[in-house]
């Protein structure tokens, strides 16, 4: 079996709009395509041994055991594939249950499609099951172990931390959608000018002094004691020298600890003597070049949570510990304790794996102990000096019982720091009487506390402590979302984005956009390129100047990644036409539209899917969608329109000359089509569809149909405003003509609107795409032959696999089958091309240049019109 290709689906997608985290792996079976599952002698047999929790999947049987019975029956190896890339992450702790294999066009290749929590353990798993197939196949020992140990080392290299992690996972409870900005824990909430963003449990709200005075762990104490908190006594010091010091001043017994450390790294606690007290200093100066050496206080260590200045937790936390049981070794007792199914690597558990390292040693040496050490039976015996839960600690949820004052002096102690989200660690008897009684003191004060203690206590409730975070990043009346508008379609994307855009941006809104020529902020270009994948939509939608999101969403990037977005409030699908068939596995208009409407089935129940009424493959999209639908049609009596608003929907028409909103039976003319520039004086009929398809949407939004119809009539096809999409260049003796056209339902647009244009010469410059099919370079010969009085053909980019002289045959046969005596010259180069075209012409030429790259026609153009002004036009 080979792999061809993995592709990471990380929004809706053509398999699933909910399940927007897939692997699609295409598979190639080879000689397996032959052999499926029941022609392998022993093939069950050995999966059933290797992996004996595969018989939980049910599959299409619906049953425990159903994919046995599949493998049973015979099944292909794709299958089986999916089967094990869902089974081994699960087993490395990573649920998974989503998946399909779905045979493409090609014989023996198939998609196989499963879902993955972490993008990388995905991609692993994907690798990982054909690994493991081919060793089924073949009846070789396979170390699966291996393998799932890798996936949980990649998760929690890779992993969002189990604190930053809750907040996302509260987020999408409340339907806030969220980005991952960094590798780490940088996240934004929300998105454009409501977004905030947020790292592990420090938010954009978190003071930076703040958290420099709670790094400071001396600084910390000094600002507690003025204001009458009690803390530990204790000094800090800088040198070896500075231990006698801290001896006399403080008295045995000591806690050791880094003035800027964290996690417990480098606290030694319970010093007596004083080369115990050296010792402890070394080790907490590898962390620190200041030590705070301070009093050891007896008592349970305790954890308080405060956010937003109100105490929304609080743990006990107990240091790792065995008790022995009179015949194991600590060892023995660490091991098995480590066999808890609670304890996990990393944070995949409520509780840590617990390893021994120096601290481990140094409390057991203080005992007098080592590993081999048998404890007696019932004795409590401490492998870690501190409670941390990321070293093998418990904790005990203790939240309802923490008494008013020390809650008190908790949420005083959060506004003493400054701190917007606040762990208090407190030793103490008890937390049920007040600190000032039982002689507690506050140790330290964190920023950036971890949740793992309070939303997954050891024992005891678990606590929410993620929700108030949210309910303090957005509080009530505050939205997390701007306003989505996304377009799709074969022709009229980037026209219809960008009359949007103008219309929102003239209704005092700052609009992010992005088309096939650019990333574009209130009209300032930010990228150039074809930006109209899910990662420039996320570029528009990180942006935290933008207030309204215009998205052109092109089928490339949705088969590639999925959408750059969750959900948007209107979706528009402008047509669905032949073009960038054979691609993909999108072989059909069945096919393109199934991956157009993943546009459509993103869309909010209450927001609405504009479509095209003309076009057959709109209406039945339309037919199945999810959410309101509005239509447009140039024809008012389509049997669609006339249904759809007799039913009280709402639709845009063009109507004895104006483009018309229909509402039930009440019709709002807009603006009369030979007034809207972009129509070219009503001659362009799929300009006009552009034109409702934009007008109805922002009517939709809720703008005023007058302020419509003043975008509508400042909206200038050219260069600047709509480049490349017919944009027209004045000469003394001849026009030129630019326009993206690249498929035939394009050259049929532009064949119409040459139909109204008088010229004793019509020139066409054009080009063929090597990844269309042979049919469709040809018509693109034809309709040239058809519209054109002379053809120059021009070759030198975008060849795509093909050869440039297979692309050009197509194009003259297209063109023969016409006419055979048509006239037509091939110059490869598109500026000798241009240069030529313009020697030709004569007073009256049109010249049109049709292509699917227009930046390099439209510079030339523009130069030689520049030319002309300056007298020294030469061709």
């Amino acid at each position: 079996m080979k792999i061809e290709n993995i592709q990471v689906l990380r929004g809706p997608n053509i398999w699933s709009t909910n399940r927007k985290k897939l692997i699609q792996m295409r598979l190639n079976l080879e000689e397996m395509e032959h052999k499926p599952t029941n022609k392998i002698e022993g093939f069950l047999e050995r999966m059933e041994k290797m992996m004996p929790t595969l018989y939980s999947h049910r599959c299409s049987p619906g049953v425990p055991g159903g994919f046995f019975q599949r493998v049973i029956a015979g099944t292909w190896m794709g299958h089986v594939v999916e089967h094990i890339a869902l089974e081994i992450q699960s087993l490395a702790g990573m649920d998974t249950g989503f998946g399909r294999t779905r045979e493409t066009k090609t014989t023996g290749v198939y998609n196989v499609v499963f879902t993955y929590l972490e993008e990388k353990v995905g991609i692993y798993a994907a690798e990982a099951a054909v690994r493991i197939v081919e060793a089924l196949i073949k009846g070789e020992d396979y170390n699966l172990e291996y393998d799932i140990q890798q996936m949980r080392e990649i998760r929690e290299n890779t992993r969002l931390g189990p604190s930053t992690g809750s907040i996302v996972d509260e987020a999408i409870s409340r339907d806030i959608p969220w980005i991952r900005l960094n590798n780490q824990s940088l996240v934004q909430l929300g998105y454009g000018k409501n977004q905030v963003r947020f790292r592990a449990t420090m938010t954009e709200k978190t003071s930076s002094i703040a958290v420099d005075i709670a790094s400071n762990k001396d600084e910390t104490k000094r600002m507690l004691l003025e204001q009458a908190i009690p803390v530990a006594k204790g000094i800090t010091i800088s040198s070896a020298e500075g231990v006698d010091e801290a001896i006399r001043k403080v008295g045995f017994p000591l806690v050791f600890k880094p003035l800027d450390g964290n996690h417990g790294r480098g606290i030694s606690i319970n010093i007596r003597t004083k080369e115990d007290a050296i010792a402890a200093y070394e080790h907490a100066a590898k962390i620190s070049r200041r030590v705070i050496v301070e009093r050891f206080v007896t008592g349970y260590d305790f954890r308080v949570l405060v956010i937003d200045n109100k105490m929304v937790a609080a743990a006990l936390r107990d240091p790792a510990h065995v008790k022995g049981d009179g015949h194991s070794t600590i060892q023995q007792l660490i091991d098995l304790e480590n066999t808890d199914p609670r304890r996990g690597y990393g944070h995949e558990n409520v509780l840590t794996l617990i390893s021994v390292d120096r601290d481990t040693l140094d409390l057991l040496d203080k005992k007098g102990y080592t590993l081999e050490t048998v404890p007696k039976k019932g004795e409590k015996v401490f492998v870690k000096s501190t409670a941390n839960l990321s070293t093998g600690g418990t904790s005990v949820d203790v939240t309802d019982h923490v008494h008013p004052q020390n809650v008190f002096i908790c949420e005083r102690i959060s506004k003493i720091i400054g701190l917007d989200i606040c762990g208090i660690d407190i030793m103490a008897e008890n937390l049920t009487e007040p600190l000032t009684d039982t002689g507690g003191v506050i140790l330290e004060v964190n920023a950036a506390p971890g949740f793992r203690m309070h939303i997954a206590p050891s024992e005891g409730l678990p606590r929410n402590v993620a929700g108030h975070v949210i309910d303090m990043l957005y509080p009530p009346g505050k939205s997390a979302r701007i306003p989505i508008i996304a377009i799709t379609g074969t022709n009229g994307k980037t026209t219809t984005t960008r009359l949007i855009a103008h219309i929102v941006k003239n209704n005092g809104f700052r609009v992010g956009f992005t088309t096939s020529d650019g990333i574009y902020v209130q009209n300032n270009m930010m990228m150039k390129g074809d930006t109209t994948g899910p990662v420039s939509a996320e570029f528009i939608l990180k942006d935290p100047t933008v207030e309204f999101a215009v998205l052109e969403t092109a089928r490339g990037g949705i088969l590639r990644a999925g959408l750059g977005f969750g959900q948007c409030d209107i979706g528009i699908i402008t047509n669905i036409q032949e073009d960038h068939l054979g691609l993909a596995d999108i072989n059909t208009l069945d096919d393109l539209a199934r991956v157009k409407s993943v546009v459509t089935n993103s869309i909010k129940k209450d927001g609405w899917a504009v479509l095209n009424a003309d076009n057959d493959y709109c209406v039945k999209i339309g037919r199945k969608a999810e959410c309101n639908v509005a239509y447009f049609s140039m024809d008012e009596n389509n049997p669609v329109i006339r249904s759809h608003c007799k039913k009280g929907g709402i639709a845009c028409i063009c109507e004895n000359g104006f483009v018309t909103i229909q509402k039930g039976d009440w019709k709002i003319r807009v603006q009369r089509t030979i007034l809207i520039p972009l129509t070219f004086g009503g001659t362009v009929p799929f300009m006009i569809q552009n034109v409702m398809a934009a007008t109805l949407a922002t009517f939709l939004w809720g703008f005023k149909t007058e302020d419509i119809q003043t975008s509508l009539q400042t909206f200038i096809p050219s260069a600047a405003q709509t480049p490349g999409r017919m944009n027209i260049f004045e000469f003394k003796d001849f026009r030129f003509m630019i326009d993206f056209a690249h498929n035939p339902d394009g050259f049929n647009g532009i064949k119409a609107f040459l139909s109204h244009i008088d010229s004793p010469l019509k020139i066409g410059i054009i080009a063929g795409t090597g990844d269309r099919r042979d049919e469709d370079i040809r018509e693109i010969g034809k309709l040239s032959a058809e519209m054109f009085d002379y053809i120059i053909l021009r070759q030198e980019k975008h060849l795509r696999g093909r050869t440039e002289e297979n692309i050009l045959n197509l194009l003259i046969e297209g063109i023969h089958s016409v006419d055979p005596d048509k006239q037509f010259e091939i110059v490869p180069k598109e500026v000798e091309a241009i240069k030529y075209a313009m020697s030709m012409a004569k007073p009256g030429t049109f010249i049109v240049a049709l292509s699917d790259v227009i930046d390099n026609a439209i510079e030339t153009v523009q130069n030689y019109q520049e030319q002309e002004r300056n007298g020294l036009f030469n061709v």
